[in-house]
């Protein structure tokens, strides 16, 4: 009979995320990270699989822990154009307020594993559709209901939320400035704005 597991697997799942979002995959080693879980190599093994797998685990772990609960809460919460104003409000604060300026675990992924990875370039991609029908949804309800322009397609509109979440993210681990960040979202956000009459 198997043995019941001696750790908080939530607990030891944020310990990996923290240790593969600070080094990365590749600077990232199975004893550094049994030591940052507080458990040992065998049970990271035999709880995880190898370190790809963990690292997989820690990705889902991260988006259904972080984007998915915010995801949620706006949208279930606020008006749709209040809600793309608020994601990108908590985005540019967060991004600010990491002392480490690690980023997204899910947007670095894209860029240090998605080319030749293709599991964790399904977890990226998967983000990205994600986020982007976040967008979508939000500006095709703020569309009907003439909180937001409809100058531009809202498929259009999206993508472009999409390359400003995913801009943002990038300029924070190099630059991170708060008044670049807001100089990049300001003008995007009055592109939603409906026209005077």
């Amino acid at each position: 009979m198997a043995r019941p597991r001696e750790f908080d697997e939530a607990a030891v799942l944020e310990a990996a995320i923290q240790c593969f979002w600070m080094h990365g995959y590749e600077g990232t080693s199975v004893r550094h990270l049994a030591e940052r879980m507080g458990i040992t190599g065998a049970s990271l093994y035999n709880a995880f699989g190898d370190k790809h797998a963990l690292y997989q685990r820690a990705l889902l772990h991260y988006r259904e822990q972080g984007f998915d609960v915010r995801i949620q809460r706006l949208e279930g919460n606020l008006p749709p154009r209040q809600a793309i104003a608020t994601f990108f409000d908590e985005l540019v604060g967060k991004s600010l307020s990491d002392p480490e300026h690690k980023g997204c675990l899910l947007v670095n992924t894209a860029l240090e594993r998605s080319p030749y990875d293709d599991e964790c370039k399904t977890l990226a991609t998967d983000f990205l559709h994600r986020a982007e029908n976040f967008f979508l949804r939000c500006l095709n309800a703020g569309q009907a209901d003439g909180s937001i322009s409809r100058a531009q397609p809202a498929e259009d509109l999206a993508r472009l939320l999409l390359s400003m979440l995913l801009g943002i993210r990038v300029l924070a681990r190099a630059r991170p400035e708060r008044a670049l960040l807001e100089g990049i979202v300001r003008p995007v956000a009055a592109l939603l704005d409906p026209p005077l009459h």
